[in-house]
């Protein structure tokens, strides 16, 4: 879209455009996008996520990537390989974590999230150890202590002061200013699927925060969203019809929806979160692991007045 002479007014994530010469206005949606990486360290861009590159076939990119995390203006990202690896890309920092694997890791890698400021991130392993890098404070782990399932997901408060640990089972652990809400233990099955492939296995995959910090959703495998705390009721309560499982969760900006990303690269929305495209239906040479929100991006659609 271009405008010229024209003064942008943002409202929130509504874009208000005055037209030239007359007093009516133009109102233009701002759809904030995301980015997904595949198991090689493909990225695939969509909506307000420009493609600031990829590790697919770099070398060095031997061991298989499993997250993928914004930089606090949606210009950058850094992707995460299971033996501790960082890939940055755009105006992500190259200084805060490994160039190679994290040596003395009890269990791989599985996620990677990012500090509110971008200003570091910390990974987190399946056994719930916590690695934190840049600004990213230790708040504690579940490394060297019993848990029932492996650890599959992360999330963090709006003042990064804190984070939650989410069990494949359910199971939440809060570290830090962050407060237990609840979790899904016991819940798993879900009960009847309405789609004709199920994936009602033992299976939560990831957890995502609402911007106030107040609650969080709890992915399951097949999309089924549980909502905690003060986070919006809008995720689905039966199973999706999926071809793939779903293997990752992103809240949007405004923590009022999300995304689900699924392993053949499917994306669904939920509540504010706008669908930007998909890999469903495309080949990928390895699945979808990991979604993230393109912290500050924009996509501008034109609403006729």
């Amino acid at each position: 879209m271009f405008v010229s002479a024209l003064a942008v007014v943002w409202v929130g994530t509504t874009v208000v455009v005055p037209s030239a010469g007359a007093a009516k206005t133009q109102v233009v949606t701002a759809a904030y996008g995301y980015w997904l990486v595949a198991q090689d360290g493909g990225v695939f861009s969509f909506g307000g996520g420009d493609f600031y590159g990829s590790a697919a076939g770099a070398e060095g990119a031997n061991q298989p990537f499993v997250g993928i995390a914004s930089t606090q203006d949606g210009h950058g990202y850094w992707a995460a390989q299971d033996d501790g690896a960082v890939w940055p890309f755009g105006d992500a920092n190259t200084t805060y974590g490994p160039a190679s694997t994290i040596k003395g890791l009890n269990e791989p890698i599985v996620g990677i999230t990012a500090t509110p400021d971008a200003g570091g991130y910390w990974l987190v392993a399946a056994d719930g150890g916590v690695f934190s890098f840049g600004d990213a404070g230790f708040y504690g782990s579940m490394g060297g202590q019993h848990l029932n399932a492996r650890i599959v997901g992360m999330a963090t408060t709006p003042d990064g002061r804190g984070y939650w640990l989410l069990g494949e089972d359910g199971g939440v652990f809060s570290f830090g200013d962050a407060h237990f809400y609840g979790s899904a233990v016991g819940q798993v099955p879900t009960g009847s699927s309405t789609s004709s492939t199920s994936f009602n296995a033992p299976g939560f995959v990831g957890i995502a925060a609402s911007t106030d910090g107040e609650g969080y959703w709890l992915v399951e495998s097949n999309g089924i969203a549980d909502a905690f705390g003060a986070a919006p009721k809008v995720g689905p309560s039966s199973s999706l019809s999926l071809n793939a499982p779903v293997l990752g969760v992103a809240a949007t900006p405004d923590g009022n929806g999300f995304w689900e990303a699924a392993a053949d690269g499917g994306v669904f929305s939920f509540g504010d979160a706008v669908f930007s495209g998909s890999m469903g239906g495309h080949h990928l040479n390895g699945p979808v692991y990991g979604i993230a929100s393109a912290a500050s991006g924009t996509e501008i659609r034109p609403t006729p007045l």
